[in-house]
């Protein structure tokens, strides 16, 4: 029995890392009252703006540093998000764009960009019919702790993840204590919550809303680093990410916009994620239904809050809405 439950903890441990980022990007991006619905495409352009900077410098380095290896992708992959995610902010905050629908064009652009950049890069180095690989960059972000090794099974199951993984959590901690501790994040939920009044009382809502939705990007762009370099090693696969875009905001609603509530969430969904790989004689069929488990968790969830009516448990009351302060 143990010899799947310990395989598949840590599976699980891997498959929630993206998600939580995802999912932790979106809440801070939505307690200003954004809605960002091309948190997939970001994470598509964060996975592929690290592949991008860490192949570049392992093809042009005769020697390549491992920390410059992981510098770079780390840099690249948070200048590609912060790119998609200004986009995103400038044409719903300063435009005042419908945010449903610019966020989902955001998200076939990054999608776009990630699968050409993905099928072409080998090309613009005159390397074809090669897949893309990095193995130096995949193996600096999966280096695990020293002393993992050392303590048998518990180690390898818990331990054995490179720093993106504990940086998931520490982030989603962060978040937390900003959003419920601090005067700037009580400052930015009362944007999401009333603009108007929050304008009244001297917050600069653009400037919370700008702050909440590239901080947001760039965490959620860590997804998909965490996915191209860890998960897979430093290799990219054209649609690779299948639906973990989505599934990091159906975990927003989830963890009813609560940072920490995400980190036991992202685990869940992990876990349902990869259950049909772990129980055997399942038809094709039957494992299509496992998967379908995250999405269904989800709507019931919405559906008890919103019968609970718990304000606590609802989203930010203005999300998805423009504000224009001459309505005041």
């Amino acid at each position: 029995m143990f010899d799947k439950v310990f395989p598949f903890i840590n599976s699980t441990i891997c498959t929630a890392i993206p998600l939580l980022f995802g999912a932790i990007g979106e809440i801070i991006t939505e307690k200003s009252g954004n809605l960002n619905l091309g948190i997939p495409g970001i994470m598509y352009m964060g996975g592929i703006s690290g592949i991008i900077g860490g192949y570049i410098y392992e093809h042009y380095s005769s020697s390549p540093s491992t920390f410059l290896c992981v510098t770079i992708a780390l840099l690249a992959s948070l200048i590609g998000s912060l790119i998609l995610a200004f986009i995103y902010s400038f044409l719903t905050i300063t435009l005042r764009v419908n945010q449903n629908v610019t966020g989902l064009a955001l998200t076939t652009f990054g999608i776009g960009i990630g699968n050409f950049f993905g099928g072409s890069l080998l090309k613009f180095f005159n390397e074809p019919g090669k897949s893309i690989s990095i193995i130096k960059t995949g193996d600096g972000f999966k280096a695990s702790l020293p002393f993992a090794s050392k303590l048998g099974v518990f180690g390898d199951t818990f331990l054995s993840f490179g720093f993106l993984t504990y940086l998931a959590i520490i982030v989603a901690i962060l978040a937390s204590l900003f959003l419920n501790r601090t005067r700037k994040g009580l400052n930015l939920r009362a944007v999401g919550e009333n603009p108007a009044t929050a304008d009244a009382a001297g917050i600069s809502v653009v400037k919370y809303k700008y702050f909440a939705t590239l901080t947001g990007g760039a965490i959620a762009g860590l997804g998909g680093l965490y996915f191209v370099m860890e998960y897979l090693g430093g290799a990219w696969t054209n649609d690779g990410f299948g639906d973990r875009g989505w599934l990091a905001i159906a975990i927003v609603i989830f963890a009813i916009w609560r940072p920490a509530l995400a980190i036991f969430s992202s685990f869940i969904f992990g876990g349902l994620y990869m259950l049909s790989i772990y129980i055997p004689g399942l038809s094709s069929s039957d494992k299509e239904l496992i998967n379908m488990l995250p999405y269904v968790v989800t709507i019931l969830v919405l559906i008890i809050t919103s019968i609970r009516k718990k304000r606590e448990n609802q989203p930010p009351a203005s999300l998805g809405l423009s504000y224009f302060r001459e309505e005041r």
